[in-house]
């Protein structure tokens, strides 16, 4: 079964709050590198251990996306680019009003067996960019 509340109604506030702070951080994303700018945080677990999460490269990655430099994203995190879309389409769905108008969708691309999947393939993801 999947988690989505059909009866939520669709908070604008919410909306516009998440749609804002989605832009704030695409414009400091597209302006600064995250390589040189202090204001992005370095990934604790890769300072503490010496391995890579499966989100390390993600801030460089999106930096490079939003420059449509798309070799350099896939070669910083290129789970990423895998994901982006998905994150995207949840968000949608969760925020928008999206799990209202596609129902199946959102039960099928976000149900138990899909939150399986898509924890495996981060498992795998994360395990092999340290080999």
């Amino acid at each position: 079964m999947c988690s989505v509340d059909r009866d939520t109604k669709f908070n604008p506030v919410i909306g516009a709050v998440v749609s804002l702070l989605l832009a704030a951080a695409a414009f400091l994303l597209y302006r600064f590198d995250p390589e040189e700018a202090a204001v992005f945080p370095r990934c604790l677990f890769l300072v503490v251990t010496g391995y890579e999460c499966p989100g390390c490269g993600t801030q460089r990655a999106l930096h490079h996306l939003f420059h449509l430099e798309l070799s350099s994203a896939f070669s910083e995190n290129g789970l990423i680019l895998f994901l982006l879309p998905y994150l995207l389409l949840g968000g949608y769905l969760a925020f928008f009003n999206g799990n209202r108008r596609f129902p199946g969708l959102a039960r099928l691309l976000f149900g138990k067996r899909a939150a399986i999947i898509v924890v495996s393939l981060i498992l795998l993801y994360w395990v092999a960019r340290n080999l």
